[in-house]
């Protein structure tokens, strides 16, 4: 059948899709088919959305039918091809269908009896302790980025604002750029990747690190705006990382550590109860 004949087959079909009182019932009809394997209208059925267009119910339900024609082909093929021992994948299923519980297992105990709470004081402790693991793969700065139209008068007075870092200044500034910027962010309580920053002006410098721990501001213009960065704090590549930078990487190390803890407990614990439950057994043989 040619793409044609098929894709007219299938609007034929449309109607139907969502019929439950077919004269056939939607369970006997059939779309395709390979060897013995028969696709019917009732699983296509299952996989177009309510209230799906004509048009688009064709598109997925062509799709559907032929990933599983190339489907069913490779099975059959692999099957022809394969010998009795090769097609018996019973031991593969039986370990995938016992990790499967398992895991399902260890999931509802996590669930419900792992705590992941984690205090400032287990975040510190943990940082201090394996701070050597910490550095940093970037540099990092604390600061103010604005953008201002050149048509703004003096937009450098930006600058004096980023020379007094109180907070009657700060809140100039805001106001200053709430009027006037064209884009400006704040991140005067967090440390950011410097150059995710300076990615946002023009002719930033090679070495952002260097520039960074020798100037407290950058600026720059071009055709249309006045760029300014004002560096008030800074971490070069390769010292260690800010405790708060990495606050949310370490709780998630404590738990991760807290999980393999427990699902190792829940271990021994399972095994403790099968010696003393006698639920296993092991046999002993002489040996020659």
């Amino acid at each position: 059948m040619d793409k044609c004949n098929f894709s007219y087959l299938i609007l034929l079909l449309v109607p139907v899709f969502f019929s439950c009182t077919y004269f056939y019932g939607p369970q006997k009809i059939p779309l395709a088919k390979v060897g013995d394997e028969i696709l019917y209208l009732t699983e296509v059925q299952s996989i177009i959305p309510e209230n799906s267009s004509d048009e688009d119910s064709v598109l997925l339900a062509e799709d559907y039918i032929q990933k599983w024609i190339r489907t069913e082909l490779l099975i059959k093929k692999a099957q022809e091809n394969l010998t009795l021992a090769q097609r018996d994948v019973s031991k593969e299923l039986e370990e995938y269908r016992n990790s499967l519980i398992i895991y399902r297992y260890q999931k509802e105990l996590m669930a419900e009896k792992l705590d992941t709470t984690v205090s400032i004081q287990e975040i510190t402790s943990f940082y201090n302790k394996n701070k050597e693991n910490f550095s940093l793969g970037t540099d990092l700065i604390k600061g103010i980025y604005i953008k201002i139209p050149l048509q703004v008068i003096q937009p450098e007075r930006a600058k004096a604002f980023c020379e007094n870092t109180s907070g009657a200044s700060m809140r100039e500034l805001q106001a200053f750029c709430t009027r006037y910027a064209a884009d400006y962010d704040f991140y005067t309580d967090k440390w950011v990747d410097a150059a995710v920053i300076f990615q946002n002006v023009p002719d930033a410098p090679e070495d952002i690190g260097s520039f960074i721990s020798q100037n407290p501001v950058w600026e720059n213009r071009d055709a249309r705006f006045y760029y300014m960065i004002c560096i008030q704090g800074f971490r070069l590549q390769g010292s260690d990382a800010p405790l708060e930078y990495i606050h949310d990487n370490i709780k998630n190390l404590i738990i991760n550590e807290r999980k393999t803890d427990f699902l190792k407990k829940v271990e021994d614990d399972v095994y403790t109860e099968g010696i003393r439950k006698n639920k296993f057994k092991i046999y002993e043989y002489e040996t020659n």
